[in-house]
């Protein structure tokens, strides 16, 4: 992934000009196909977006990206409201933390929405004909007097505008004391888990008053609490398999054939720590923001402040590639420690064969790395190229020696600006960045199969 090699194009953009808190996109997720992207925001909305297939056969034909993977506003719906614990005197924001999609197993689409305490299943299905011709109702869904019935009519149903419908099917509640940071489908279509500061639990997709603990790390006494849960995610094909990460850098492979509770792990990866280079802010830079398992389930992304690595499971020892996200920030630490920018928790994703590792960074700076050559790219997510087919450039920040024309220094970076929460499309080179309040949609110019960004 040279400097010089092509960058992603900026396939569509949805941008707002003016900021409120509750417009702030907090999370992004193709489902299966791609056909679909659902982003959450601070507000507790869910807004869906629809690929165009018309479009997209079209110019596929004549080998360009063109509109290919253009997508446009399919639903918008409110998930979640602000609550109150009266128990703990809390409150509970309307933020979605995470969603996920179901795999489709008939015509509608299924998610799972979540904020800090409360999962719900929504049920996503269009509907383009209406019944007529009841024989107890009239024409506006009034009961008739059935005195005044004196013939029996057969239904029918009549085309009607396209309406896109989505109904909450499942409320999973009171399953979390704490704030719920992850949930994950289980390959086996039937359960999820969801993950909380302390606490692992399994779901039953059809039971919503119940589930099962699987991990509780919770201490007898709180004050000998040393770490916290951070993420967890069920492997992609093994059903009994999940891995969860904790803030002191370290991931843990539960296997749930080998017991109900899975306390006691069956691998622990963690990397050795170098007593030369600790520092005060040595475990809040080496707690792990996220955990993605890899497409053929071989691997493990993980992403802790400064850098992005990848772990193999059958090599518990350290990780087998490192990667440096943004290393000139740490000379910077002492103040990012004091504008809680050091508590930030950056995603990464894969993309889909596993060949390449996309994160973010600070100015609204997101990092695409190879893992092929071992070399990463600097890309830019801002308003100025969000015109359709732009070409991105790359951005360096400045750190020594010979300064290029365009170079950022890192004392003008802006901290405000930064890339949390980013999807990558499960079969092509299509990549959604939450950008704040604006969600952008590159995609790649070169073919889906190639490699270079």
């Amino acid at each position: 992934m040279a400097e010089d090699t092509e960058s992603p194009t900026i396939n569509h953009s949805f941008l707002r000009d003016y900021v409120t808190e509750a417009d702030v996109i907090s999370t992004v997720e193709f489902n299966q196909t791609g056909e679909l992207l659902a982003t959450g925001d601070k507000g507790g909305r869910v807004v869906i977006f629809q690929r165009e297939s018309e479009s997209k056969g079209e110019l596929e034909d004549l080998g360009d990206i063109g509109d290919s993977g253009e997508y446009n506003v399919y639903s918008t719906f409110q998930s979640h409201e602000p609550d109150f614990d009266y128990l703990k005197s809390l409150e509970i924001e309307e933020k979605i933390n995470k969603i996920r999609w179901l795999p489709q197993q008939n015509a509608a689409h299924f998610l799972l929405s979540t904020n800090d305490k409360t999962i719900k299943l929504w049920k996503v299905s269009e509907r383009d004909k209406r019944p007529e011709g009841y024989n107890l109702k009239d024409e506006e869904g009034r009961l008739k007097d059935i005195s005044t019935v004196t013939s029996l009519q057969v239904p029918v149903l009549k085309p009607t505008d396209l309406m896109v419908e989505v109904r909450p099917r499942r409320v999973f509640s009171n399953g979390h004391t704490y704030h719920v940071n992850s949930i994950s489908v289980n390959s086996d279509g039937e359960t999820y888990l969801s993950a909380d500061d302390l606490r692992i639990n399994l779901w039953h997709l059809g039971i919503t008053d119940r589930s099962f603990n699987i991990v509780d790390i919770k201490p007898a006494n709180m004050e000998e609490l040393t770490e916290v849960i951070t993420s967890a995610e069920f492997h992609p094909h093994h059903c009994h398999m999940l891995v969860y990460s904790s803030s002191k850098g370290t991931l843990r492979l539960c296997d749930m054939r080998a017991s109900a509770l899975c306390d006691q792990h069956s691998k622990l990866f963690e990397e050795p720590e170098d007593p030369g280079s600790r520092s005060f802010f040595s475990e809040i830079i080496s707690s792990v923001s996220d955990v993605k398992f890899s497409h053929n389930g071989r691997y493990l992304l993980t992403r802790d402040y400064l850098t992005a690595k990848v772990w193999d499971l059958n090599m518990d020892k350290g990780p087998v590639e490192t990667y440096q996200v943004h290393e000139y920030l740490r000379s910077k630490l002492c103040s990012l420690y004091e504008n809680d920018c050091i508590f930030d928790k950056f995603e990464c994703v894969w993309n889909s064969s596993d060949s390449v590792i996309m994160t973010g960074a600070y100015n609204s700076f997101f990092r695409m790395l190879d893992r092929e050559t071992g070399r990463g790219v600097t890309l830019e997510a801002w308003r100025e190229s969000s015109k359709p087919r732009a070409v991105l450039r790359t951005r360096r920040v400045y750190t020594g020696g010979k300064r290029r024309r365009g170079d950022v220094g890192v004392d003008s970076l802006d901290f405000t600006k930064k890339i949390l929460h980013m999807a990558w499309h499960p079969s092509e080179n299509i990549i959604a960045i939450a950008a704040t309040n604006n969600l952008y949609i590159f995609q790649d110019r070169v073919s889906p199969d190639a490699h270079t960004q």
